[in-house]
């Protein structure tokens, strides 16, 4: 037996490691099992490339074992091994990568790729988060005596033979007094799904019992027989390793499950990445029905790096506006920390992320292209996504353009462009320039959707959180063009045109009215104007101008606003119609009570159509028409 001191340049590292190298102590298991990994698919290597040949490799998996009455965890591999000298080397020399040093030998022979996941070689020292005592039990492929390596959280170790017989190695964590939950099973078994679900080599934790088919000949009321089998708790071949021409579209929906087994509807469609060139990602990614909710629907995306679990904060590889999307990206080109829990800034990650966009643009395209109808059908369901991208990212704008939905309020849809043809010839006012109307509340604006179809408009239905902020970018893209929403404005001058109403009210008899009406109506929420509009026109009408509500709304989903005016109180145009008879009644009509009477029957009645008439106004609305009806 040989004694030693391991080489560390910091005497103490091992608080270190277990105070703040890793975030949480759970990630130790992932770290055994990726070396376990490691030590299988090296061994595989070697066979493929003829440096194994006496070696059978067969079929090897990765055993983890719960002793809770002796306080032990053990992780058990079948694969390359170490010998006395290689553990001397790899584990006694704190952060000397054995996985990093056989890339290097090995990563021009045949032009492989290895798959060997570790990078840091402090992976195996994230055990002593969790155990007083830690043992390596290891034989090699090569034909010399095992080794049996013993610390016990300090520098100090012992390491000598052991009479290990069959190929592979064996950590035993002597699990420490505070944190026993780590021998419990189902602790276990949910660090091995949330983290090792799709490692490559199967991974055995305990037994299962398995119902068997029933014999012709049994009876009916005969138990269907049983048997225990090994419980393998990952599946070493997920959708996103294969090709995409081995794939069904059941296949695709089948692992949407696997990842989300407690989502129950289909996702709309997948789109699947597969580039090898300048960089190596793979993965799937799903369109779910979207809600207006974008923060509910974030960190659904699961990264993996070589098949290990990394993280579901995938920001910074994913563009933001497909955060919001479902499925797996696995690349072992994205730089993580030494704990693989936070990204590192990189090139490469940049072009990953411009890659990505480009790919579901690209899907997007085809699939409008292709079924242009099915596609209509699910645009309320991924709109978001879309419109999101279309105002965070320039180069998705552009590919967007051909694909890119306006639905009206009728349920047709146009391109943009389609649009822009539909509605030149009635839409466009005096000066030349188009006016898109919509609506955000079918609802809500029915009057004054209604008042703009009577005039051969078009509205469209655009009713996304951000589509204030979409919008702008919309007109500044688009010179001669604006948007404007139906309750802006009264209809009349939603679209202005060469010809104008004449008032049937004198300069003087509008002052009167004005004055009245300012006194009467309050201020603090209305400012009265008069219009001369067409006589069948309402009264009253109350708008909110354009600029303004989209300002205000864009302060209130973040950013692009003007400051403070998110907090601003509402406030609304009273536009009051001078052609109307009862407006010439009010100004008629010599007893102020009654002339107060029907300014506010009409200001309610404007208000409701408005959706603004609530509370106590509504209660007194109530009782003034019935008494008005009396």
């Amino acid at each position: 037996m040989s004694k030693g001191t391991i080489n560390v340049s910091v005497e103490n590292i091992f608080p270190l490691i277990k105070k703040f190298l890793y975030s949480d102590h759970e990630i130790f298991l992932r770290e055994l099992i990726s070396n376990a990994t490691d030590a299988t698919l090296k061994l595989k290597h070697l066979a493929n490339i003829g440096e194994a040949n006496d070696v059978a490799y067969g079929n090897p998996k990765i055993e983890v074992k719960v002793d809770k009455e002796n306080k032990t965890l053990r992780i058990i591999d079948e694969g390359i091994g170490m010998t006395k000298d290689e553990v001397e080397k790899y584990i006694n020399q704190i952060a000397f990568s054995g996985a990093e040093e056989f890339i290097e030998k090995y990563k021009d022979k045949e032009g492989e790729d290895t798959g060997i996941i570790g990078h840091f070689g402090l992976g195996f020292y994230s055990s002593f988060m969790v155990a007083d005592k830690v043992e390596i039990i290891t034989k090699s492929f090569k034909d010399e005596p095992a080794a049996h390596w013993v610390c016990d959280g300090s520098p100090n170790f012992t390491l000598e033979e052991a009479d290990k017989e069959v190929r592979g190695t064996e950590i035993i964590l002597h699990i420490s007094e505070d944190e026993t939950e780590f021998l419990e099973e189902g602790r276990i078994r949910e660090l091995l799904v949330k983290y090792n679900k799709f490692m490559p080599i199967p991974i055995k934790f305990g037994m299962k019992t398995e119902t068997l088919p029933k014999p012709e000949d049994a009876k009916e009321d005969d138990p269907a027989p049983t048997k225990e089998v090994e419980n393998i708790i990952n599946n070493p071949n997920p959708a996103w390793t294969k090709q995409p021409v081995d794939l069904k579209e059941e296949d695709y929906n089948g692992f949407y499950r696997e990842l989300y087994p407690m989502q129950f509807e289909e996702p709309l469609f997948h789109i699947h990445l597969n580039v090898d060139y300048p960089f190596n990602l793979t993965g799937i990614l799903y369109f779910p029905k979207m809600t207006n909710d974008m923060n509910i629907q974030k960190d659904k995306i699961q990264l993996y790096q070589n098949q290990v679990f990394v993280t579901d904060n995938v920001e910074g590889i994913v563009p933001e506006f497909l955060t919001m999307l479902r499925g797996v990206i696995d690349s072992p080109d994205i730089p993580l920390n030494v704990s693989r829990s936070y990204l590192q800034a990189d090139g490469a990650v940049k072009k990953i992320s411009s890659y990505i966009t480009r790919k579901v643009a690209d899907k997007l395209k085809t699939l409008f292209n292709d079924n242009r109808e099915d596609f209509e059908q699910k645009w309320n369901d991924i709109k978001v996504v879309i419109e999101y991208g279309m105002l965070t990212e320039d180069k998705f704008f552009d590919k967007a353009q051909k694909f890119a939905l306006y639905p009206t309020v009728d349920g047709d849809y146009f391109t943009f462009e389609e649009l822009q043809e539909k509605i030149k010839e009635n839409q466009t006012d005096k000066d030349g320039k188009l006016v898109v109307l919509y609506a955000s509340n079918k609802d809500e604006q029915h009057s004054y959707i209604q008042d703009a179809k009577d005039k051969g408009y078009e509205v469209l239905m655009l009713d996304s959180p951000i589509i204030s902020h979409l919008l702008q970018k919309l007109e500044s893209s688009n010179e001669n063009t604006s948007f404007v929403r139906v309750d802006s404005e009264p209809v009349e001058n939603l679209i202005k045109k060469d010809e104008e109403q004449i008032s049937k009210l004198s300069d003087e008899e509008k002052e009167t009215l004005k004055t009245f009406l300012t006194e009467t109506v309050p201020s603090e929420k209305f400012t009265v104007q008069l219009e001369a509009m067409d006589s069948k026109a309402n009264p009253f009408v109350i708008t909110e101008p354009e600029f303004m509500r989209r300002m205000k709304e864009m302060q209130q989903t973040g950013g692009g606003g003007m400051f403070g005016m998110g907090n601003m109180p509402e406030m609304y145009n009273l536009i009051v119609n001078t052609n109307h008879e009862l407006v010439s009644e009010i100004l008629n009509t010599k007893t102020k009570k009654k002339k107060e009477r029907l300014v506010n029957q009409a200001l309610d009645l404007a208000k409701l159509s408005k959706n603004l008439l609530k509370g106590e106004d509504m209660t007194a609305f109530i009782k003034r028409s019935y008494e008005m009806i009396k």
